[in-house]
């Protein structure tokens, strides 16, 4: 029996994991080839051993773990095992003593992820029995489709055709073709080049070394405040030589004077909270008592009760059990006492402060950017101030963070079209980007970074809330507006970057392996209703739902290709914990199990015939 993984990231290695684990139980006399394509090493994916040291993860390396049944180290053990030791802000492998030791609040480099991952990937290999042969292809797949025999055929850039009896679609992130802003911005610069030879249009900022194309005396207008821009302000001066000395609030930025003029916008132009100090444990985690799994069923079964349907109107239904969750965290934490869930009340009080984190904008207005950048950077040092107290004793992150803890219940809400198109489409527009600045945000050092290079006068705002970027052609840059109370600002810049990771869909994936599956018919994308929130169409088991709307029987598809139908797909698990990311993995393995079970069996049958 043959089996393909398309796309050897963290989630095509959680599926070689599940398989390595069932391969005893594989039927007498069977021996099973796996083939894996993909064009870089095994089990990386996103996070290259070779990217630069100072793109960090945003989750604690020791909440991290490959091994979700802990039959390996977590991302933090192995990094202690092979001798990783941190100097200062780097982490650099060591035979002696020297620097300190790597701790459960570290924050690692993503390179070193690259490395921990390929470890996992040898790891999984060597364990595997003799009936099972790997095969890594270094390419690409660009077509994909079912032979006559129940099976797929897999095509690949270079010319090879690999046949196998299933397939499994784990390619990881995307990158769009270009929109109708990329294709105005990228004509503005052809045109007006000859005028500005600093003039240039970054759609995607990754890899990270396409910056380097950034001259010195340039001014950047970077575009989005999350985890996307962390790593561009970085490039732009740590990795243009820059250095930063002293810790938390005592950090200053020396410049390399390499760096160019950064601004930054957004549309709010809001910074990403940052994560407090974790005060749980490296598996501990808030259990819900009000927004849980068991209270999404039962609205579930009223709304199949009351109007026929069971997907639910998240404003009206769901939200209100999330902000009595997140006030009920709030007051606990701020009266640092257990508060009987019976006993509580969500009071004015506690609803105004979980407002206050959710939407810090409400209610307020700014005379001009001075006033706006004074709120910004007093934003910044303020929630910091929050993230230094911790998660069990800011009542502001114990709540912020309890939302990272209650993903599950949102899952439940949301997941497979479980909420009507309408509401479906004011989740992902309005409060994913919400949750995702609140609590899903960067390691403290880089906020503290942020305000350094502030002070500085590195890093700028280009823009306050509702900023519009535009085009100048009598200047030949680009023209960042904004309206304030006493007027409108206007800055310019000679270089525009798209700090942020393109959606999946699968329409304008750029991916010509996407594109051959949409004209053969074999996928479809997505859709709840009217909305099409992007992602593949699948069933519950993962596998692939065709044009037609019958699930191929041998193909299935993983990650942040059915970031739609799924919603979060994009981590890599946490130790200590049953995840869906585990889950989803066995699911889709198991299904091809039983497939190849029943496969070897009426073949063995159809020899003893014979």
């Amino acid at each position: 029996m043959r089996v393909t993984i398309v796309g050897l990231g963290p989630r095509g290695l959680g599926v070689l994991q599940r398989i390595g684990e069932r391969a005893g139980d594989l039927p007498a006399g069977t021996e099973l080839e796996i083939h894996l394509v993909d064009p870089g090493e095994t089990g990386q994916g996103a996070h290259p051993a070779r990217q630069p040291d100072y793109l960090l993860t945003n989750t604690l390396a020791s909440q991290l773990s490959m091994f979700s049944r802990g039959q390996g180290p977590s991302f933090t053990e192995w990094a202690q095992q092979t001798g990783y030791r941190r100097f200062g802000s780097a982490y650099c492998r060591t035979a002696d003593a020297g620097g300190a030791p790597i701790g459960e609040r570290d924050y690692l480099p993503r390179s070193l992820l690259g490395e921990y991952l390929s470890f996992v990937f040898d790891s999984t290999a060597r364990a595997l029995p003799p009936s099972v042969r790997l095969l890594h292809h270094r390419c690409l797949g660009v077509d994909l489709e079912e032979t006559a025999e129940g099976g797929v055929l897999l095509r690949t850039d270079d010319g090879v055709e690999i046949a196998g009896d299933f397939a499994f679609l784990a390619t990881g992130h995307s990158r769009r073709v270009a929109s109708n802003d990329d294709a105005r911005f990228e004509a503005f610069v052809a045109d007006q080049r000859h005028r500005n030879h600093r003039l240039d249009y970054i759609a995607a900022p990754y890899p990270i070394d396409r910056l380097r194309s950034v001259e010195p005396d340039s001014t950047v207008a970077v575009q989005g405040l999350g985890l996307t821009a962390h790593d561009v302000i970085a490039a732009l001066t740590v990795g243009r030589g820059g250095r930063f000395e002293g810790e938390a609030g005592a950090t200053r930025y020396l410049p390399s004077g390499r760096e160019p003029r950064i601004l930054l916008t957004s549309r709010q132009c809001l910074p990403a909270a940052a994560r407090g100090v974790n005060q749980k444990g490296v598996s501990g985690g808030y259990q819900p008592s009000f927004f849980t799994p068991e209270a999404v069923a039962a609205l579930r079964r009223e709304a199949r009760r009351r109007r026929g349907t069971p997907q639910l109107d998240f404003d009206q239904e769901l939200l209100p059990l999330l902000l009595r969750e997140l006030g009920y965290v709030w007051r606990s934490t701020l009266e640092q006492r257990h508060v009987p869930p019976r006993e509580y009340e969500f009071g004015s009080e506690d609803r105004a402060a979980v407002e206050a984190v959710l939407d810090p904008l409400a209610g307020r207005t700014f005379g001009d950017l001075d006033e706006f950048t004074a709120f910004f950077t007093a934003f910044v040092a303020d929630d910091l101030a929050q993230a230094e107290q911790g998660n069990r004793t800011s009542p502001v992150k114990a709540a912020t963070d309890a939302i990272r803890d209650v993903r599950e219940s949102l899952r439940q809400a949301v997941d497979f079209a479980g909420l009507t198109p309408r509401s479906h489409r004011e989740f992902n527009e309005r409060w994913v980007p919400l949750m995702n600045r609140t609590c899903f945000g960067p390691p403290r050092r880089r906020n503290y970074e942020l305000l350094a290079l502030f002070r500085a006068g590195v890093v700028g705002l280009a823009g306050g809330p509702g900023c519009r970027v535009g085009t100048d052609e009598e200047a030949g840059r680009f023209a960042i507006r904004t309206d304030f109370d006493r007027g409108s600002a206007l800055r310019h810049a000679d270089v525009l970057i798209a700090a942020r990771l393109d959606l999946f869909h699968p329409g304008s994936d750029s991916s010509e392996l996407t594109r051959r599956l949409l004209a053969r018919g074999l996928v479809r994308p997505f859709a709840n209703g009217d909305y099409r929130p992007g992602g593949l169409d699948i069933t519950r088991s993962g596998r692939v739902v065709a044009k037609t709307g019958d699930p191929l029987q041998a193909v299935w598809a993983l990650g942040y290709p059915v970031e739609g139908p799924r919603y979060y797909t994009y981590y890599v698990p946490r130790a200590g914990q049953s995840t869906r990311f585990a889950a989803e993995a066995d699911a889709a393995v198991d299904d091809m199990w039983t497939q190849l079970t029943e496969r070897t069996r009426e073949e063995s049958h159809d020899g003893r015939s014979r």
